[in-house]
């Protein structure tokens, strides 16, 4: 990488090379060396842009945290239109995607990081499942005020079941992420008794996603 590199494409070039080396290696793979190495840099690149590697990991995980609320505006967007259960299926998915899931232990296992995080802004610590509850919580209020979700309905708690049990569902590398339908069953059980029926509210017209449809 030549030295007169913009700082921006240099952090680019090497959160993606990380984010590679962690979907590869797991979080006890991903060190200084192997991120440089994937990026095809020196080492030296690395530590002219962040103080130390914690430093740099929690620029990693901020900016992926980040890119998530553009997710999360897609979720809110669909409030009204198909089903909660496929909307919130479909969110689930993409949210504990396969980054997302990757960077969570990240954070787990470094204490420094989860300090630095926290230095950074409040709950940074989390950054990743705060984002996440953010979105669905954000979500359902929607759905209450659409009146596809019972107006008594619990927000806090549906969202809290809705992000742990997801996490769950997705937290095993081994055996590849959960099928759609199996997430779909998840959501269903976790919203029957606040769901409101699963037609579109008629004011909103359905909307069309880049994202894949929902298996039935």
């Amino acid at each position: 990488m030549p030295t007169g590199v913009h700082l921006r494409d240099a952090r680019q070039q090497l959160f993606d090379a990380a984010e590679r080396v962690l979907l590869r290696d797991g979080p006890n793979g991903l060190t200084s060396r192997a991120v440089t190495d994937e990026a095809g840099c020196a080492k030296g690149v690395l530590h002219r842009h962040f103080t130390d590697f914690d430093a740099f990991l929690a620029d990693l995980v901020l900016d992926r945290a980040a890119q998530l609320e553009t997710e999360a505006s897609v979720l809110r967007e669909s409030a009204g239109a198909d089903t909660v259960a496929n909307n919130l299926t479909s969110g689930l998915t993409t949210l504990f995607g396969p980054i997302p899931m990757a960077i969570i232990p990240l954070i787990t296992f470094r204490d420094e990081l989860r300090a630095r995080l926290r230095q950074a802004r409040p709950g940074g610590g989390i950054a990743i499942l705060a984002q996440v509850t953010t979105a669905i919580s954000a979500y359902l209020a929607d759905e209450r005020e659409l009146g596809r979700i019972a107006a008594d309905a619990d927000i806090d708690s549906l969202t809290l079941s809705l992000v742990g049990g997801g996490h769950l569902l997705f937290a095993d590398r081994d055996s590849g992420p959960p099928t759609t339908a199996v997430v779909n069953k998840f959501v269903t059980a976790v919203i029957a008794d606040a769901a409101r029926g699963s037609f579109p509210h008629p004011n909103r017209a359905p909307r069309i996603s880049a994202r894949a449809p929902v298996e039935p």
